[in-house]
């Protein structure tokens, strides 16, 4: 591993940091033993069912660790796979723990973050810890929902898209069902890789500068990196009026100020959304007949005002979002309340879902977890770093 410098104001979408294959996954392709019984000592979830149903002569086991190290904290995932000869390996558990601090912790000793992964006894590749771009991410992400919903085994099974909004970006993939769709795509918004004897070809793309903390920067009217003068400050329609204090982006304080207009909050909020948002996201028809898993953000705000169960997920509307803006921004003329973003929030999210071209009527599906499965990057990654080493022992 090559030391690298890490920047203070570090804002990845997040960093591969490792994946790490147990020197059983080596031992699968020198010589293939037969496994029996074997199970996990926890209540029965479909991880189990998939492990009492595999148990044969030529069942595979090995392990996959991911890092997901960002810059506040790192999630470490720990992946127990089945594989029968050709086929897709199965995920039988998942062993989940988040730890902080970060990766900004060490960003004036790399050497130290170096040393950690040195010191592993796992299989650690030199190539093995890289900074994900925002395609990259969105395309991990979209294989974890596709496995977990059951397309990836089942080729005639409906894949669903999959919707992500940070705090710097925001991505949607998803599998067009024609050629054409993918022809028509503007340049840089089409990718294709091969996973376990298939090709993909998907229509993924990361608008960068979009995410939800540099939209709200941009609906404000700041510039991303630039601190203000002595004595400015930032005044918002999307604020309510008379709301006057400081907001922190990128290691940045802001001064910000509400402004009493002469509409409704809704109304000159969404004027200010459309114009910040105006020819900066392709609208493509297709999306309206997929089915979409929404994350983050848009997680985050549903929850906050009671669109979905806080645990539980649930699923919604572009119109249930629009529904929620306008009643937010009501209520924030009467009285602020302690989120003073939140109308700004669910109007930006509004109009960036239709941006992309989803009509209001379009459901959507948010969950962090699936058959008690993380729905992050992380799986679809260490899916696909798999299938690379297996290529490469062939």
């Amino acid at each position: 591993m090559e030391a690298m410098k890490i920047s203070k104001r570090f804002f990845a979408f997040g960093i591969l940091a490792c994946i790490a294959i147990y020197v059983a996954y080596i031992k699968w392709h020198l010589d293939s033993k037969p496994v029996m019984g074997a199970t996990e000592g926890v209540a029965e979830s479909r991880g189990d069912k998939l492990n009492r149903q595999a148990v044969t002569t030529d069942l595979s086991v090995f392990y996959g660790i991911m890092f997901d190290a960002g810059s506040t904290g790192t999630r470490i995932h720990i992946f127990k796979f089945t594989q029968q000869p050709k086929e897709t390996p199965k995920l039988t558990h998942e062993t989940f723990k988040a730890l902080k601090p970060g990766l900004s912790a060490y960003a004036d000793d790399v050497e130290k973050v170096k040393e950690i992964f040195q010191a592993s006894p796992f299989f650690v590749r030199d190539n093995c810890v890289s900074i994900m771009n925002g395609t990259d991410e969105g395309i991990s992400a979209w294989i974890t929902i596709n496995f977990l919903t059951g397309s990836l085994d089942d080729p005639q099974k409906r894949s669903v898209g999959m919707l992500d909004l940070g705090g710097g970006s925001t991505q949607i993939t998803f599998l067009p069902r024609t050629e054409a769709a993918l022809q028509t795509s503007p340049a840089g918004h089409t990718t294709s890789f091969q996973m376990f004897n298939n090709t993909y070809k998907l229509y993924s793309y990361s608008y960068l500068g979009l995410g939800l903390m540099s939209a709200r920067l941009a609906i404000l009217g700041g510039v991303e990196g630039k601190p203000l003068g002595e004595g400015e400050e930032l005044i918002s329609p999307c604020l309510p009026p008379g709301f006057k204090s400081e907001w922190q982006h990128a290691e940045i304080v802001y001064k910000i100020k509400g402004q009493k207009a002469g509409e409704p909050l809704y109304e000159s909020c969404s004027n200010k959304v459309a114009k910040m948002l105006y020819k900066k996201v392709h609208k493509t028809e297709e999306v309206k007949d997929l089915d979409f898993y929404t994350f983050s953000y848009y997680y985050d705000r549903a929850a906050e005002v009671g669109l979905i169960d806080q645990e539980k997920g649930g699923s919604l509307t572009v119109g249930d979002f629009e529904i929620a803006a306008k009643y937010v921004c009501k209520t924030m003329e009467i009285r602020p309340g302690s989120s003073p973003f939140l109308c700004m929030d669910l109007t930006y999210i509004t109009f960036l879902l239709q941006e992309l071209g989803f009509p209001k009527s379009q459901v959507f599906k948010l969950a962090r977890k699936i058959d008690n499965v993380e729905t992050s990057w992380a799986l679809g990654a260490t899916f696909h770093y798999i299938d690379s080493l297996n290529r490469l022992q062939y």
